[in-house]
């Protein structure tokens, strides 16, 4: 018989991020060490990190991460993206040879600003006209996958433990206001490198411990919007279903959390009359948008970073506070590696999303 401590169930991956609202940047080794404490938690079929701030000198340019299978995929991709933008640099992602890491594809990055002539004839606005090409890549070019499309920032991922991701990629090389990592313990989905977290669509990301029950309606529901999912992952939806809230509809990012984990109807009709017309009206809209299944989310973007639970708080995500400096993680210990003595910690409640703002940002907009 097997005793208590003698068997371990990690309830799933780990997630962890850290950002200095006022754009201080924060070295790699830092958000490495905290996702490696949390090694159990991933089988090494996935582990990946998104990092805000990092490339300063190209900040008005696109920065498209891709992976390609062979040099037929290349070159019919890069004929679209020459075509489609006027690209300032391209380059392969500088690596370094890892044992635990092999079997990759070609992994390159290009500094691109979008083709204004096509982008005016399609009737597009910037941001559109960029999901629109990545889609076309992902959907359409196989052996060719657009993975991070933002800019001023990228995601680094691939099959293996998270802390061999960031070796593999030398993060450790990269300074940013922003992190997020993931280590993927994947259950109902295949374990590949385009599979692996941060899902990325501009400078959206997403990191994600849990399930989505709700894919298949999720899924068919954000289809109707012009995105495809094609990376075999239910994570991938919640990045699109962000943006489409976010970008198209112009909800806040605390409004569009609340859309994603809507309580349900007899909890509504138990409300306060503000409180019932404001989730009646969420769940009425976006009722397509309502996601299903234990999960934690951490969303990166530009502006900030928003961390969600669901609503029955069936997956752990914890909270912390150190000057300009918070940080979330699946387990506390893995906050506390990094910052032995937050001045507050706190666990993410199911029904109160927490939205931390990237000052210089809100700066930079005024």
């Amino acid at each position: 018989m097997l005793k208590e401590g003698q068997v371990r169930i990690p309830a799933g991956c780990a997630i962890a991020a850290i950002i200095d609202r006022k754009g201080g940047l924060i070295n790699g080794s830092e958000i490495i060490k905290s996702i490696a404490l949390m090694h159990d938690r991933s089988n090494g079929l996935g582990g990946g990190f998104a990092a805000y701030g990092i490339y300063p000198e190209h900040k008005d340019a696109y920065a498209f991460h891709i992976f390609y299978d062979n040099a037929e995929a290349q070159k019919k991709c890069e004929e679209f993206l020459f075509k489609h933008f006027n690209v300032d640099e391209a380059e392969r992602i500088p690596t370094k040879k890892i044992p635990a890491i092999k079997n990759g594809p070609d992994i390159w990055r290009y500094f691109a600003r979008v083709n204004r002539v096509r982008m005016r004839n399609a009737r597009l606005d910037e941001g559109e006209y960029v999901v629109q090409c990545v889609t076309r890549v992902n959907d359409a070019y196989e052996g060719a996958y657009i993975f991070s499309s933002g800019k001023n920032m990228g995601c680094f991922k691939a099959v293996g433990y998270p802390e061999d991701v960031g070796a593999f990629y030398m993060l450790d090389k990269y300074d940013a206001y922003l992190w997020t990592a993931h280590g993927r313990f994947p259950t109902n989905t295949p374990g590949w490198w385009g599979g692996a977290h941060p899902f990325n669509v501009l400078d959206w990301s997403i990191v994600h411990n849990g399930e989505i029950s709700s894919y298949d309606a999720n899924r068919r529901y954000i289809e109707q919007f012009g995105y495809k999912c094609t990376m075999q992952t239910d994570t991938e939806v919640i990045t699109y279903l962000f943006d489409h809230l976010m970008r198209h509809h112009g909800l806040p990012a605390n409004v569009a959390a609340d859309v994603l984990t809507a309580p349900e109807w007899d909890e509504i009709d138990r409300m306060s009359p503000e409180k019932r017309e404001y989730f009646t009206a969420l769940r009425s809209i976006y009722s397509g948008a309502l996601v299903n299944g234990p999960f934690s989310v951490i969303l990166g973007s530009g502006k900030g970073l928003l961390a969600i639970n669901d609503r029955l708080k069936l997956r752990s995500l914890t909270a912390a506070t150190k000057g300009d400096r918070a940080y979330f993680a699946s387990e506390e210990s893995a906050i506390r590696i990094v910052c032995p003595n937050p001045d507050k910690v706190w666990s993410v409640s199911g029904a109160d999303p927490v939205f931390v703002p990237l000052e210089i940002h809100q700066k930079e907009e005024s």
